[in-house]
């Protein structure tokens, strides 16, 4: 578990009558942790639809704790941006894998499964009950399902790789993924060093596809016996609350955090690219300017979130009705 240092406070986690259907089931996810206590519960969904306040809810109620499965809350210092737990609520729900790496340091699918493992294993022998609660799914079907064969990282070819996107920019790299695994290059943001850099890696090291091998992989085992649960919004209110979420973040100081990890040479950390932080970076550094920067964010923010439920659509989600 990771002791949060104070920060400025950040918007409220959703609750009220808007959120009480989402609410009103937490007594049937408590009744099924009740019946298999064995069993994990993993909170998914896209970005805004208020997973967090719902797994929240029913780890106070068994007495759990909340294993993050978040590719940037893994990360010290981003912590506006991420939505990360205040000090309030992890003094209510105790957190696990949040602010656990430097941000210069790699969080791999591999290293978080490894994380993870052991953070369920403590939760467990303490006689409490893991929740797994986060937006990051290849590391949720890393972690349930186990991660497909590949050749280990080379550091030789990832420096070339970072070298090139210096030179050249991380959208030239991304394309010469393209040219070799479209597969992989359209799931991939062009702006991924890291992931895009781990496709290319690949398929220079064995003349193989990520993406063949993870379709070979299928990601079929089962590691973990879990219950994977979302909330449904509809898209209208989806986007209303991820615009809300953003202003919030903004006002929170999100500017000022990014400016500040960016002179301590934080800019080309992997979560600096994530969705949002890229966005803020760009306008600290010059190139988008304040009175687009709202809009920028949550334009990006809403792609990102209809991408994630298109992630869920063909897994076994149960999918709670909220509006």
């Amino acid at each position: 578990m990771t002791d949060l240092t104070p920060r400025p406070p950040l918007p409220e986690r959703e609750r009220g009558s808007e959120n009480a259907g989402a609410m009103s089931a937490a007594d049937d996810l408590v009744h099924d942790l009740e019946l298999e206590p064995e069993r994990l519960l993993a909170f998914v969904g896209p970005t805004g639809s208020g997973k967090t306040a719902l797994a929240m809810e029913v780890a106070e109620r068994v007495g759990g704790e909340i294993v993050s499965v978040d590719s940037v809350q893994v990360y010290r210092f981003f912590d506006v941006g991420s939505g990360k737990p205040s000090a309030e609520e992890a003094a209510r729900v105790p957190h696990h894998l949040v602010s656990v790496a430097d941000p210069l340091e790699p969080v791999d699918a591999a290293r978080f499964v490894a994380l993870a493992d052991a953070a369920i294993a403590d939760v467990r022998a303490r006689g409490r009950i893991p929740i797994l609660c986060g937006g990051t799914f290849l590391w949720m079907k890393a972690l349930l399902s186990g991660l497909a064969e590949a050749p280990p990282a080379s550091e030789a070819v990832r420096a070339a790789h970072r070298a090139f996107a210096r030179t050249h920019g991380r959208p030239a790299l991304h394309a010469r993924l393209a040219k070799v695994d479209r597969a992989s290059a359209t799931r991939l943001h062009p702006n991924d060093l890291v992931r895009v850099s781990r496709a290319l890696e690949v398929w220079e090291l064995v003349g193989r596809r990520l993406s063949e091998l993870h379709a070979e992989h299928g990601f079929k085992g089962e590691r973990h016996r879990c219950k994977l649960v979302a909330i449904a919004r509809e898209p209208k209110v989806l986007r209303a609350r991820i615009d809300a979420r953003v202003k919030a973040f903004l006002a929170a100081g999100w500017v000022d955090e990014v400016r500040a990890l960016d002179a301590r040479g934080y800019g080309e950390a992997r979560a600096m690219g994530s969705v949002g932080y890229r966005e803020v970076l760009a306008h600290t550094r010059g190139g988008l300017a304040e009175e687009l920067l709202e809009d920028a964010v949550s334009r990006a923010t809403w792609i990102f979130a209809r991408r994630q439920k298109t992630w869920l659509g063909h897994e076994p989600v149960t999918w709670i009705e909220n509006g």
